[in-house]
């Protein structure tokens, strides 16, 4: 049986056990040998990380041919109406190529209910709003470049959803073993 670890990563902490600027890890949270990160967050990201000591589980987890699916929480400056989602429901084009589409959808207020240290930039001129957006591959920074390309840029991002795994529960900083 594969052991399994989710973790709800705060800002500002590095996807990895060791980091050589003596940043923020993974090792600053988590005490326990030999699992691994299935998909990786971005330091300025937070919300639900997968550890496990399977290879094959962390292979099913990150790579694009199983598709699963991650649902994330993006803060983004403005307002977005249905039409500027569009593109994203239908894939958009970012440098990389074509994305697949994502299951968006705007939601009335904040998911999130813990404060993030620091607060993000707020600009009393431009108001934010939150979306849901569920994507089925993991390709670097790609909410945000997608929310960037329709003009929407991202201030908080959190990963709500891996799978049938979900962040309820769970604090920023704190794990839980499955």
């Amino acid at each position: 049986m594969p052991r399994i670890i989710l973790f709800n990563k705060p800002f500002d902490v590095l996807s990895q056990f060791t980091d050589r600027s003596g940043r923020r890890t993974l090792k600053d949270f988590i005490h326990v040998d030999g699992v691994y990160v299935a998909g990786r967050l971005d330091r300025d990201s937070e919300g639900l990380l997968m550890l496990t000591d399977s290879g094959a589980l962390r292979h099913k987890i990150t790579h694009p041919e199983h598709k699963v699916s991650k649902t994330y929480w993006a803060q983004v400056e403005g307002v977005p109406s249905e039409a500027d989602l569009a593109p994203l429901r239908a894939g958009i084009e970012l440098k990389d190529g074509l994305t697949r589409p994502a299951k968006v959808c705007s939601l009335e207020s904040s998911p999130v209910s813990w404060p993030r240290v620091p607060p993000i930039r707020v600009r009393k001129s431009v108001p934010d709003s939150w979306l849901e957006i569920t994507i089925s591959e993991g390709r670097n920074r790609q909410v945000r470049r997608m929310c960037a390309a329709i003009g929407f840029p991202v201030l908080r991002l959190v990963r709500y959803r891996i799978g049938s795994w979900t962040l309820d529960g769970l604090a920023p900083g704190q794990m839980i073993e499955l």
